[in-house]
């Protein structure tokens, strides 16, 4: 069942709108360019954390939302009572079809600044109407996804679990932050409603209150091993991990689960000093005859943590990483917009450009397309070109690139491949794409990650990976700059 129709009590979300949408839809439809077409780009100017990429998450919501927009008639009388809406314009809202062409860059595919990560073409009050549900689905998730992704790359193969539903801002957070985290890695949720909604395993064990309502440690790690023998996970940092947690665990495993043929499954550090708890009970665990036994650690960590952890010789076998994954506490802003870049009129594309003084913020215009070019020896990627909707990359030759910022920078590929990265989802308002499941997309995202160089992975000072412009497109971009300059 989708969690939106849990949480919500509907699927439609069409009312989750900046109010200034709507004012602009009625300013629209009264100045005639209600149906005027328009191309907008959804895209974002900074990577997280300062790393080299960002993972793209958030397309099954956006289809979702757009498979269900429309106005009902108690959105209807809401506006009506606003006393700024006449009454075509809410008529125009009760038969509100959506008709816009929508494009967008695969779940799990690794993004870079200013690419056009979705794009939309239609009437003007459709295409700019669906402005705030795109940033918010794509923002959150590829904000989480990205955030796992560098904790899974830290751990260097071993498990990663998200545990911060208690920390989320909000439930929708905890549900679509877990599906975000999956398809960045990690290996279950802790959110028992993710895995019900999207199949993601829910996992977990005990809390410390377990332990504490029982008359001592030695009673509940018992009654724990009897209720769960195959998959006896215990906590053992509630009152002193090395003196009594690991002791009375380990008799725990020897009195309940092997007269009963079974193994355990792990411990559970949660606080202290994890990497020199988790040496010494590693030790102690071995030589109690239990090399098997895992060891799961826990407690605010993130990607820096883990990596110094494993660095210093931490024994731990998986981690269960909540607070800092969940929230993105140290960027906890993915910072994707969404601009015009073309209307059409009289049947031809004109371009649209927004100039600042900002060079950042200055938009990439027309009707475009994103390529990724590979190396067909290597399988890395070696840059991505912003390029015409109209033109096409020919792999069979050679092809010049260059810095759009530093045009002397060029660079003459071959014996590459070029994908298109776009991917249409909807035409004339129908959903033309099939959503890939869960698993498919967790696997794709490791997939794609592993075509990028192990310098654009790095986590400080990542070598700056190159999304250039075509020369057909960065003329076009020149031609704007110089006029709206005159």
């Amino acid at each position: 069942m989708n969690p939106l129709h849990q949480a919500y009590g509907t699927d439609n979300l069409t009312m989750l709108t900046d109010f200034y949408e709507l004012t602009m839809a009625n300013g629209f439809l009264q100045n005639g360019l209600g149906n005027q077409i328009a191309y907008f780009d959804m895209f974002f100017r900074h990577i997280p954390d300062g790393g080299g990429m960002a993972i793209m998450a958030g397309v099954e919501q956006v289809v979702s939302y757009l498979r269900h927009l429309s106005f009902t008639e108690e959105d209807i009388a809401y506006l009506r009572s606003r006393r700024l809406f006449g009454e075509d314009f809410l008529a125009y809202l009760r038969d509100f079809r959506f008709t816009c062409d929508v494009w967008a860059v695969p779940e799990g595919t690794p993004i870079f600044p200013h690419e056009p990560i979705v794009t939309v073409r239609g009437p003007v009050i459709q295409a700019q109407f669906i402005e705030t549900m795109i940033l918010l689905a794509v923002n959150h998730q590829s904000l989480i996804a990205t955030k796992a992704n560098r904790i899974v790359r830290a751990a260097q193969g071993r498990a990663v679990m998200e545990f911060g539903s208690r920390r989320a801002q909000g439930y929708d957070g905890a549900v679509y932050g877990a599906r975000a985290a999956y398809i960045g890695g990690c290996i279950g949720t802790a959110c028992t409603l993710a895995d019900r909604a999207f199949g993601i395993p829910a996992l977990g064990t005990m809390a410390h209150s377990w332990v504490q309502m029982f008359d001592d440690e030695l009673d509940a790690f018992r009654a724990y091993a009897r209720e769960y023998p195959d998959s006896c996970t215990l906590l053992v940092d509630t009152y002193n991990t090395l003196k009594s947690g690991v002791p009375n665990a380990i008799r725990a495993f020897n009195e309940v689960l092997l007269p009963n043929g079974y193994r355990p499954k792990g411990i559970r550090i949660d606080s202290g000093d994890i990497t020199y708890l988790s040496k010494k009970a590693r030790r102690m665990l071995d030589d109690a005859g239990f090399p098997d036994c895992q060891i799961c650690a826990s407690n605010s960590l993130d990607e820096y943590i883990i990596r110094d952890m494993i660095g210093q010789g931490a024994q731990v076998d998986s981690f269960g990483v909540g607070e800092r994954l969940i929230t993105a506490a140290s960027t906890p802003i993915f910072g994707g917009v969404y601009k015009l870049s073309a209307v059409e009129r009289d049947g031809a594309i004109l371009p649209r450009i927004k100039v600042s003084e900002n060079v950042t913020k200055i938009t990439n215009p027309c009707f475009k397309n994103l390529w990724r070019l590979f190396d067909r020896e290597t399988g890395k990627a070696i840059a991505d070109v912003l390029t015409l909707r109209e033109e096409s990359i020919d792999d069979t030759a050679p092809y010049e690139i260059f810095d759009p910022d530093h045009i002397w920078k060029r660079k003459t590929v071959e014996n590459f491949r070029a994908v298109p990265l776009q991917k249409q989802l909807f035409r004339q308002g129908a959903c033309v794409y099939d959503l890939p499941g869960i698993e498919e997309i967790r696997r794709y995202c490791a997939e794609q990650v592993d075509t990028m160089w192990d310098e654009v992975l790095r986590f400080e000072n990542p070598h700056n990976y190159y999304v250039d412009l075509s020369q057909p497109l960065w003329d076009e971009k020149q031609r704007l700059l110089s006029e709206y300059s005159r």
